[in-house]
């Protein structure tokens, strides 16, 4: 039986602890920003605008750990209705059966394109192999919207509560403020 772990999504460049099997690994999705790829445009991306991210997976646990990302392990959806964005798999560096040292990281650079008009919302999902066990699925939420820098920086524009980041930043003040449940 498939388990399916996401609970609450974490914002563009939060670290995610993974769960007690794989204790000690984390992820992180920061970088996200409007980029063209390298080895230029895929024709399926044709009217489409492209973006990058990046996928940091660390080791702070006291074991080497085998660690795999590609292309089937990600799933990107954008614009309020959570199209699918095309992930461009020639243009991105995957982590492919890379041992991960203690106290060590490995990046993965991905390409995607989806429709301008729906870059305000962005949903990236991740689910990395380690050894040869899965990692549950973790989901981080952000926005292509925001002038340049303001995603990294953690500036956000005026009436940010009518778009997601601002929603799911106010959830976590929320329940930070309530203490543990």
């Amino acid at each position: 039986m498939e388990r399916w772990t996401v609970r609450e999504p974490q914002m563009i460049g939060d670290w995610q602890e993974c769960s007690d099997e794989h204790a000690g690994l984390r992820i992180r999705v920061h970088r996200l920003e409007k980029a063209e790829p390298p080895r230029g445009r895929d024709d399926a991306a044709e009217g489409l605008t492209y973006f990058r991210f990046r996928v940091t997976v660390e080791n702070r646990g006291g074991d080497v750990v085998g660690i795999h990302l590609e292309d089937g392990q990600l799933d990107i959806r954008t614009g309020p209705d959570g199209e699918s964005a095309f992930l461009d798999w020639r243009n991105s560096q995957f982590i492919e059966g890379f041992d991960l040292y203690p106290l060590r990281r490995a990046t993965a650079v991905l390409y995607a394109a989806a429709p301008e008009s729906c870059l305000t919302l962005v949903d990236i999902q991740v689910q990395i192999k380690a050894g040869d066990e899965w990692a549950d699925r973790y989901l981080w939420s952000g926005d292509l919207s925001a002038p340049d820098g303001m995603a990294e920086s953690g500036a956000r524009p005026d009436g940010v509560s009518e778009i997601l980041a601002g929603q799911i930043s106010t959830f976590l003040r929320e329940q930070a403020e309530r203490g543990p449940s």
